[in-house]
């Protein structure tokens, strides 16, 4: 056991070191959560992304999960759990501190609920949502000694969390759903992915938006380009074609602002919709 803990640590900092972590909170958490406990008795499937061969071969290794690799958790479907190194990217650009309340949908094992759990400590609160119902009962029971997690089966894109400081999605949507707007707090922010669909499972390809609430509106950022599995609920057809035609276009980096108040399209809109508008326009300064 003692040997799997220093394999913990070296994976932690590899991962620290491979994303450039900012939160030592972030990489202690990746030394301290067991991938192998949330995952299930071996053998395990595993797929290194960065390989040429992105098939799955099966290891009972639990050091081998200690790697930048992707675990099965519905071969079939194509549902894995994600890539540490993408992952610990992603949490870290939340900026996640001590104390906060914080959302995960897309909770599936638990695995990085439970590394959320971990970095806003004993005093913050972590909700899980996860809409399969066998998958939201495996995280149940590997997250039960969390006592600052509750994890709920439903559907991300309408359950109602509560004010919270930050929300992460582990799965694509194709715009920003109302709910999770409104549940920020002043300073809070949404992290989803904003993909159109690549295959006939439903995977989606883009990038994910960082979203931040202000006093004077939502500033809004692209992150980086993620491959993810979609969020049941928060996909529109109509919406995916037009995000994919702007993806096309380009301009991404031009990217400031989520804009909700009515508005005529122009040339500072990057994707202009009814209810909201990605844009290149600055918010007005102001102090938080």
């Amino acid at each position: 056991m003692s040997d799997l803990r220093e394999v913990r640590r070296a994976y932690s900092r590899e991962l620290s070191d491979a994303a450039g972590l900012k939160s030592a909170a972030l990489e202690r958490a990746f030394a301290t959560v067991p991938r192998e406990v949330f995952l299930g008795p071996p053998p395990w499937l595993i797929s290194d992304p960065m390989s040429d061969d992105r098939g799955y071969r099966e290891t009972s290794d639990p050091s081998d999960l200690y790697r930048r690799v992707l675990v099965a958790i519905d071969p079939v479907r194509g549902l894995n759990n994600g890539e540490p190194g993408a992952l610990a990217m992603w949490l870290d650009s939340l900026d996640l501190t001590a104390g906060e309340r914080v959302v995960h949908v897309g909770a599936g094992v638990g695995y990085y609920t439970a590394i959320i759990a971990e970095v806003v400590g004993a005093q913050g609160e972590v909700l899980g949502v996860e809409i399969d119902s066998e998958l939201a009962e495996r995280a149940r029971r590997n997250l039960n000694s969390y006592a600052t997690v509750k994890l709920v089966c439903a559907d991300g894109s309408s359950y109602a969390p509560g004010p919270c400081d930050a929300v992460f999605l582990s799965a694509g949507a194709t715009h920003p759903c109302e709910i999770w707007l409104k549940s920020l707090r002043l300073a809070g922010r949404l992290l989803f992915p904003l993909t159109a669909r690549i295959s006939s499972l439903g995977h989606g390809a883009g990038y994910y938006l960082k979203i931040t609430r202000r006093r004077t509106g939502f500033t809004a950022r692209f992150v980086s380009p993620v491959g993810i599995y979609p969020c049941t609920g928060a996909r529109d057809d109509a919406v995916e074609e037009r995000l994919r035609i702007a993806y096309q276009r380009g301009g991404q980096d031009s990217l400031r602002s989520l804009r909700l108040e009515p508005h005529e399209p122009s040339a500072s809109c990057w994707l202009h919709e009814q209810d909201y508008c990605l844009s290149s326009e600055e918010l007005p300064s102001s102090a938080d």
